[in-house]
């Protein structure tokens, strides 16, 4: 699915990322690194390889859009360092990509520990006519591609059925990328009617007008 935004083109992918195409760069909001294993030391019974699927699904869209540099939206890491971060650090040692880190308020890691691997760590950044930030902010003339609010939208059919979808988030000026993580839940929301929802099913992503 396209979205375009002045004279440059988007791309939704149905895993929650958004790749542009003519800077050939990833964008990737809330993968939550570290979370399972977070719930698992404090005795929630989560299977271990839930929290590989991160991984898993980064690599497929990096080797898809062979992007040239990825910017991480925030809240990269759940929480402190666990067994995820040594795993992390295995992954960045084989990627190729310039890798930028757009600090959000889970990401409690120090930073020197993402710029020891490489990792540019900013508080956000403009880029062009864009504003990068973790929480949705308006800068006036510019538009937004933010995440923190893990936007998901509650498709209802026939009698009580419904089904709750992450979705991509589009307001005035804005765009909140959903929650690239596993295990990571959802914010319904409830669109206004100058804003459009995107939801994401296993390999499509739809308009819902």
């Amino acid at each position: 699915m396209q979205l375009n935004y002045g004279n440059q083109d988007f791309i939704m992918h149905h895993s929650g990322c958004l790749y542009w195409p003519s800077r050939k760069v990833l964008f990737v909001a809330d993968v939550h690194f570290g979370k399972v294993d977070h719930f698992r030391k404090n005795g929630s019974a989560l299977p271990s390889q839930v929290g590989l699927e991160n991984f898993r699904k980064l690599n497929f869209v990096l080797d898809e859009f062979q992007p040239s540099e990825v910017i991480f939206l925030g809240d990269l890491f759940h929480s402190t360092q666990n067994k995820d971060w040594d795993r992390f650090t295995a992954w960045v040692k084989l990627r190729q990509e310039k890798l930028v880190l757009i600090v959000g308020n889970h990401d409690i890691i120090p930073q020197y520990h993402f710029e020891d691997l490489g990792i540019k760590v900013l508080p956000h950044l403009v880029d062009e006519t864009l504003f990068l930030s973790h929480h949705p902010e308006k800068k006036e003339g510019l538009f937004n591609i933010c995440g923190h609010l893990h936007p998901g939208y509650r498709l209802r059919g026939e009698g009580r059925q419904q089904l709750k979808l992450s979705c991509f988030y589009q307001k005035k000026q804005q765009l909140i990328l959903p929650a690239f993580g596993a295990f990571t839940g959802h914010f319904l929301i409830e669109p206004e009617d100058d804003e459009d929802v995107f939801v994401l099913s296993e390999d499509l992503v739809l308009s819902i007008k």
